[in-house]
């Protein structure tokens, strides 16, 4: 089950870059112009409170199946486990014959022709994993221009690529469950994400214990556990799970299905090491319904409620008021004070939209836009410069409110607030900028 649901999600990462929604990719990470594209909805930098609700609704979400299921990412679906126990792993049993050849040829018995065949074919897979990574930030089309093209002509990401499969190359070659146990935070999470009704990986000491090596001879007060020790073997961070529940374990089963092949050979029913939990296996009663499962997914529901009320109730169009470069304002000939302003429009539609603006409640107020609708392109921003005449007279204090009102015809239309300035009564006579 656990090698059927690894490739899967390999094959989700290798296809999502190049799968598009609403003519836009499924996920596309764009740093450059701090836009995040998540299954066709797009997420610009203003837009805190969605971010915060995605990463809250994310987090809950791994709090409310870590207190049901346990460590079920770590060892069903975190990249760190599927690539290296389905993609490097096997590559290596293959060419090395597993643990006992590979460890024959780090002693030297065997000469490295096979060695250095694995390595080579590890940086061939690092570096697919790195581009893939990359599609995720730029997008497929970009990436192949750069990869038709020279190295010359875009060194920053050329060294990006070279560093990222270099990571890619040495995690997955040497460092290894070292990650886990050394860099990821989440396995020391688990003291407050569990509880003793949790589902974890375990022995069941009751049946297993005292433990006794061999068949023959066996007392009749003897427990399953016949000291093979192919749990501990089998494991990739090296622990012993018959010790109980620890922080290292990440629930990949391996153990599991070791002993399980053990106990059918010996005729015992399978199931000394299993999905349990702490009660269960102490003989106390269990029951789902608990404080923690309970808070989770309500929290969780809240949360992800009003990520989903936010992105349903917002506008197609964002729009923002800036003051124009350089002097705040000129005054014309005649005394009527000329505000430069930068209108930039980001459009959300999928499809290209024309956005007309105008005065509302003018007041004397006269606009001048060089284009005037703006043409806004699906899923981008533009920005154009407007200008706004006021006679003098009209700023109290040197200042004035007028309002904008931007549409696009069809379902976005909105009034947007903007303070004009200008020279204060006693200021020098008309003619320059100020």
């Amino acid at each position: 089950m656990r090698r059927a649901v690894a490739y899967v999600l390999m094959a989700v990462f290798f296809l999502l870059p190049y799968l598009r929604i609403g003519g836009r990719p499924s996920i596309l990470l764009d740093l450059q112009r701090r836009e995040f594209t998540l299954f066709g909805t797009v997420f610009l930098p203003t837009e805190t409170l969605l971010f915060m609700l995605l990463l809250l609704s994310c987090l809950l979400a791994l709090f409310a199946f870590t207190a049901l299921f346990g460590r079920v990412w770590c060892g069903w679906a975190c990249p760190q486990t599927v690539y290296l126990e389905f993609l490097y792993r096997p590559i290596e049993q293959w060419l090395e014959g597993g643990r006992i050849g590979s460890l024959a040829i780090d002693d030297a018995r065997r000469p490295p022709g096979k060695r250095l065949l694995k390595y080579g074919i590890y940086a061939l897979l690092s570096l697919v994993l790195s581009h893939t990574f990359l599609a995720y930030f730029v997008g497929v089309d970009q990436l192949a221009v750069w990869v038709r093209r020279s190295p010359l002509e875009h060194p920053t990401s050329f060294l990006i690529i070279l560093g990222v499969t270099a990571a890619i190359f040495f995690d997955f070659t040497w460092f290894r469950e070292q990650t886990c146990l050394v860099a990821c935070p989440y396995g020391r999470l688990q003291s407050v994400l569990l509880d003793r009704r949790s589902r974890i990986v375990a022995y069941d000491p009751r049946r297993g214990e005292p433990r006794m090596s061999g068949m023959r001879h066996r007392p009749a007060g003897a427990g399953d556990c016949i000291e093979c020790r192919l749990c501990v073997i089998t494991c990739p961070t090296g622990i012993d799970i018959r010790d109980g529940l620890q922080m290292e374990c990440i629930h990949c089963t391996q153990c599991i299905d070791a002993c399980d092949s053990v106990m059918l050979k010996i005729g015992r029913p399978a199931g000394l090491i299993r999905y349990s939990s702490r009660d269960e296996l102490a003989g106390l009663p269990t029951r789902l319904l608990r404080t923690r499962v309970v808070l989770y997914p309500a929290a969780l529901a809240l949360s992800f409620g009003a990520l989903i009320f936010n992105l349903r109730t917002r506008a197609d169009a964002e729009v923002t008021l800036l003051r124009g470069s350089g002097a705040p304002y000129t005054v014309a000939e005649d005394g009527r004070v000329n505000n430069l302003i930068r209108v930039k429009i980001a459009n959300r539609a999928h499809t290209a939209r024309a956005y007309r603006i105008a005065l509302a409640g003018a007041g004397g107020a006269q606009l001048v836009a060089p284009q005037n609708p703006l043409p806004v392109p699906a899923g981008e921003t533009r920005e154009s410069s407007v200008f706004v005449i006021v006679p003098r007279d009209s700023l109290t204090g040197g200042a004035r409110g007028v309002t904008f009102r931007i549409d696009d015809g069809r379902r976005f239309h909105g009034e947007f607030a903007y303070r004009l300035i200008g020279p204060e009564t006693s200021a020098a006579p008309a003619g320059g900028p100020r």
